[in-house]
């Protein structure tokens, strides 16, 4: 929605907020993304309200609205939206010029400009991978950088035209062009970049492997691209069969990272052939299917022999999968202090509870991993049942910005140090920094 037309018509949202929330939320509200929603909610006390007590995406405070309005691509889309965005906040730096070049309105970017907001190589990165021609031909007319990017994302997103005109007006280029045309499938913009001189390595096969485009692959190979164990590597990891079986029919080498990232994947199809051709593996396959949650993946590569180590269970917490956790317990898995570290990292207190109810071990580490986190139900929980600590939390929540994480820390006996103040100054993090220094953390230069 065009924030300045919305704006000018509040008797209208706020009579409908107001008299017919249902109404308001199910046809107005549900129809909104959450930028929408950021100025919806600045419009009037009714329609505030009616944001924050619906259950419409995740606008449900004042702080969600100043996340909205930091996010430019919900305002890029018109002038007007964008401009009552900037005179709320928004950022003003070449990041927002990147989400104005990759939206593609023209109208949009002169009137950025015509307002001060600086730009970078990445204008017209952005401007090609969208493959707004008319765009990137303005920036360039207005002194735009560019660089190697610029042609890279046009080859990846097709964008021929740009890509021509690009090299017709001096954009340098480099084997990216190539790697990332094979990588999206894109054949013709492949064919020019290699007549018209754009240098290639593995990283072509490889990028096509990764894509499953086993076209662009043959006639890479057929026109001497070389390749490398990252061909049947990406192949696998992308879970396409037909595509690693030619490379391996045709001399493509392959090792342990084949298998691993099949099974990261949770392509057990692909792990079975590569497995059933000769293809080694090692503790990585294990942990790599744990750590994507594939336990029938994982029960498979156990059941044929293939060895683990503690990483497994490390992995398996960190993604929060538990059911894969404890059957590896169950099937004699090793552990260590790194399965309730990472499982606090992630957030995932079911995991930790499991894990502490079975033996596993822990230390310091598992609390300043839930502080780093902003997970404070997780850092109560291991503080209640006797986790150790020292002074990282405090710094490891101030370099995340989690203010609460910080407070409850302190209100709890945890220690802190100069790294509290250095670590929330350094993440740009002013309300935490403020509320250290106000309460007596110690400032200056850390040992």
């Amino acid at each position: 929605m065009d924030a300045n037309e919305d704006i000018a018509l509040p008797p209208l949202l706020e009579r409908l907020a107001a008299d017919a929330r249902d109404v308001f939320t199910e046809h107005v509200l549900s129809r909104f993304d959450g930028g929408d929603l950021a100025v919806l909610a600045l419009v009037s006390r009714s329609t505030r309200d009616a944001v924050f007590t619906s259950s419409v995406g995740e606008v449900n405070d004042l702080a969600a609205v100043r996340r909205e309005l930091a996010r430019v691509p919900n305002f890029v889309g018109s002038v007007g939206r964008l401009a009552w965005a900037k005179e709320r906040g928004c950022p003003w730096n070449a990041k927002t010029f990147m989400c104005i070049a990759e939206d593609g309105n023209l109208e949009v970017a002169k009137w950025a400009k015509e307002r001060g907001c600086p730009w970078n190589t990445h204008t017209c990165a952005q401007a090609a991978s969208g493959g707004h021609l008319e765009v990137l031909q303005w920036a360039r007319a207005n002194g735009a950088p560019w660089n190697e990017w610029t042609c890279r994302d046009a080859a990846e997103g097709g964008h021929l035209e740009v890509l021509q005109w690009a090299r017709a007006n001096g954009c340098p280029w480099n084997e990216w062009t190539c790697r990332d045309a094979a990588k999206g499938g894109h054949l013709e913009v492949l064919q020019w970049a290699r007549a018209n001189g754009c240098p290639w390595d593995e990283w072509t096969c490889a990028g096509a492997a990764e894509g499953g485009h086993l076209e662009v692959l043959q006639w890479a190979r057929a026109n001497g691209a070389p390749w490398d164990v990252r061909t049947c590597r990406d192949a696998a990891e992308g879970g396409h069969l037909e595509v690693l079986q030619w490379a391996r029919a045709n001399g493509a080498p392959w090792n342990e990272w084949t298998c691993r990232d099949a099974a990261e994947g949770g392509h057990l199809e692909v792990l079975q052939w590569a497995r059933a051709n000769g293809c080694p593996w090692n503790e990585r396959t294990c942990r790599d299917a744990a750590k994507g949650g594939h336990l029938e993946v994982l029960q498979w590569a156990r059941a044929n022999g293939c060895p683990w180590n503690e990483r497994t269970c490390r992995d398996a917490a960190k993604g929060g999968h538990l059911e894969v956790l404890q059957w590896a317990r169950a099937n004699g898995c090793p552990w260590d202090e790194w399965t309730c570290r990472d499982a606090a990292e992630g957030g995932h207190l079911e995991v930790l509870q499991w894990a502490r109810a079975n033996g596993a071990p822990w230390n310091e580490v598992t609390c300043t991993k839930a502080a780093e986190g902003g997970h404070l139900e997780v850092l109560q929980w291991a503080r209640a049942n006797g986790c150790p600590w020292n002074k990282d939390p405090c710094s490891g929540a101030a370099a995340g910005g989690h203010l609460e994480v910080l407070q409850w820390a302190r209100a709890n006996g945890c220690p802190w140090d100069e790294w509290t103040c250095t670590n929330a100054a350094e993440g740009g993090h002013l309300e935490v920094l403020q509320w250290a220094r106000a309460n007596g953390c110690p400032s200056g230069r850390p040992n």
